[in-house]
């Protein structure tokens, strides 16, 4: 089985209180690559915070709430979700979604080692390239160490540009392909 992952596509990210012109210019390819989707487990993280953001580690040094759950901002863009509800049919589970409180998942990756002997590779897009992206692309080579892991660098976006290449290219040099 081939795994899609689809970081942290959500509203605060694309238009909200973190929102880029990167991230938002990146839309249409996330839902083209969805759309394109065959057979494929998709998943999708969630940064998720509570209305105590701004007294957590992360919000004293990002002093700006975002993903605040249950906020317009906290949800998933909902071009891409619907992208994703109308491929249903050719995918493997519908509504997949992972919660987490930070940047990588230890949650993914206990959900995908546990179907370690079933994956064939694991692609991963979304924002942010040189936060969250970088964070579980790193998690889950270090875990599943023989399974291909690719991040798909038209469907990503960093929080710069110069930040987005650099991330990129820390996956290359730890054995992550860049497509």
């Amino acid at each position: 089985m081939k795994v899609l992952i689809v970081v942290d596509m959500q509203n605060d990210f694309i238009s909200g209180a973190l929102g880029t012109p990167e991230a938002a210019a990146i839309v249409g390819n996330v839902i083209k690559r969805i759309e394109n989707s065959k057979g494929e487990l998709i998943l999708f993280t969630k940064d998720t915070h509570g209305e105590d953001y701004l007294t957590t580690p992360e919000g004293k040094k990002l002093p700006v709430p975002h993903c605040i759950e249950g906020s317009e901002g906290w949800e998933i863009n909902a071009v891409i979700y619907a992208a994703y509800l109308n491929n249903a049919s050719k995918i493997e589970v519908s509504g997949h979604i992972i919660n987490k409180p930070v940047f990588g998942s230890v949650a993914l990756v206990d959900y995908l080692k546990s179907r370690e002997a079933e994956i064939e590779s694991i692609e991963l897009l979304g924002v942010c390239t040189d936060i969250c992206v970088v964070s579980n692309a790193i998690m889950l080579k270090n875990t599943l160490l023989n399974v291909p892991i690719c991040v798909n660098e038209a469907c990503c976006a960093g929080v710069t540009p110069q930040s987005h290449v650099e991330a990129l290219n820390t996956m290359r040099m730890c054995q992550i392909d860049v497509i």
